[in-house]
């Protein structure tokens, strides 16, 4: 685990050892899996312009394997209820590189996991990766014998004799004591461990919603359970202002980098943010047409989330042809952001959601810090910042942004006159994780700052 930590460095460390921002960052981390793992996929083809062009959908490497799976998944949860219209979007979606595609029991009434496996099971097991959920949040499922059943049917449903992505479903929803109540009492936890070791389960996971506290306490027993990957909801709106001061949640950018420090893959849901991001408003449109005059709203949201180089696969929940042609275009291949574009869309978030406080009372239950950093300090004078509309926005080109670096930058030296104390030095430890009674993710809140401070 250390080794592979090693030669992945999370994104805050990556950060701050080469004093890039965000954007830069990224898209620097992008270049070698798109050159590595971006390739035509045989005979498949399009037909655009009138012309055939060969497919060359963006693929992910499963970590541990040799496993190619299509950064673009297809979400069964809206399926139209009609077999053949299904048939026909799964075998382009196939046809085109697509090989991941995501239901649950729960999805349709159960019609989803029946739908899909009709449809799948008329392509050879091998085109494709299933993946299916143990959705036992009704509190009738926690028995054993019932929750066993449920993951049983899906088998039938889907008709395969090993399903390759298995989640706990939902995970979040009453913190760790649901969490317990769900699969720990009953020892499902323990039975689907036993499926994955017997190859009835390839790879196990589980989806998160709502406490953060079930998501950290997972992730923090990574060595005792071995998560295969983790299903998160992330787009460019949700990277920063997920959480909207809600002291129990946590936006995507802790989610996405609590996952790349553990070594766990992330499959992505909701990329449009339930379809707002594919609607955005006249203004935001004349904003990016003007960059890339033929690319949707929708296209834009996808490229963020797909340039995420810990993404193993990003869900569309498909339910028209149309949407399945043009998602397939928009990853085939991939074309990761520029760091001007991941400007330009941190830049829409903010005007969309306002730039964001942190919720801190200064209650200093985190310090001492063993590094030194002043933590309340760090954050009260931030909130003073943003409340003064003194924060430099994400677009380089205004007018005021060097002025308002500027004072930000004198500001934040005279309110933390120790170079020692800034958040340069947070070494991203995390002990300070728990003494927090509002549940603030400190280490992103600081890494927010080193951004903010920097020169270039």
């Amino acid at each position: 685990m250390e080794e592979k930590k090693d030669k992945n460095l999370g994104r805050r460390e990556f950060l701050r050892r080469l004093g890039l921002g965000a954007g830069s960052a990224v898209a620097m981390m992008a270049l070698e899996p798109f050159s590595a793992i971006a390739k035509p996929a045989g005979r498949n083809y399009f037909v655009k312009d009138g012309k055939e062009e060969p497919v060359r959908m963006t693929y992910r490497i499963q970590h541990g394997t040799e496993k190619q799976v299509s950064l673009l998944g297809f979400g069964m949860m809206r399926l139209p209820d009609d077999q053949e219209q299904v048939n026909a979007m799964v075998d382009y979606a196939i046809a085109h590189g697509v090989n991941y595609f995501d239901t649950a029991p729960m999805y349709m009434g159960g019609k989803s996991e029946v739908l899909t496996g009709n449809a799948l099971a008329r392509h050879p097991r091998d085109k494709f990766f299933i993946a299916t959920k143990m959705s036992n949040q009704n509190s009738k499922f926690w028995d054993f014998e019932a929750a066993k059943e449920m993951y049983l049917r899906s088998f039938e449903r889907l008709k395969v004799d090993y399903i390759d992505y298995y989640l706990l479903h939902s995970i979040g929803g009453g913190g760790v004591d649901n969490l317990n109540d769900r699969f720990f009492k009953n020892r499902l936890l323990d039975f689907l461990l036993e499926e994955r070791k017997a190859g009835r389960i390839r790879h196990l996971g589980f989806s998160y919603h709502g406490n953060v506290s079930a998501f950290d306490w997972l992730l923090d027993h990574q060595d005792d359970y071995h998560w295969d990957f983790v299903q998160i909801q992330m787009n460019y709106l949700d990277w920063r202002h997920a959480a909207g001061g809600r002291k129990r949640d946590a936006d995507a950018e802790y989610l996405y980098s609590k996952c790349e420090k553990t070594g766990v893959q992330c499959v992505i849901m909701e990329p449009l943010r339930g379809g707002a991001l594919a609607r955005v408003n006249d203004e935001v449109q004349q904003q990016l047409k003007a960059v890339r005059p033929d690319d949707s709203a929708a296209r834009w949201a996808f490229r963020w989330v797909g340039s995420h180089p810990n993404v193993l696969t990003a869900l569309s929940g498909m339910n028209r042809m149309d949407h399945v042609v043009e998602n397939v275009q928009t990853f085939s291949p991939l074309d990761p952001c520029t760091e001007a574009e991941y400007a330009l869309l941190e830049k829409v978030a903010d005007k969309i959601a306002g730039v964001p406080t942190i919720p801190c009372t200064t209650c200093e239950y985190c310090m001492p810090c063993s590094f030194g950093v002043n933590i309340p300090g760090n954050f009260a004078y931030y909130n003073e910042a943003v409340n003064q509309k003194i924060i430099p926005l994400p677009d380089r080109t205004a007018a005021d942004f060097a002025q308002r670096k500027q004072q930000f930058y004198d500001g934040y030296s005279k309110a933390l006159a120790d170079p020692k104390s800034w958040a340069y030095s947070c070494q991203d430890c995390e002990v300070c994780l728990s003494k927090c009674p509002q549940q603030i993710r400190i280490p992103n809140q600081l890494a927010r700052i080193v951004e903010t401070l920097r020169k270039k």
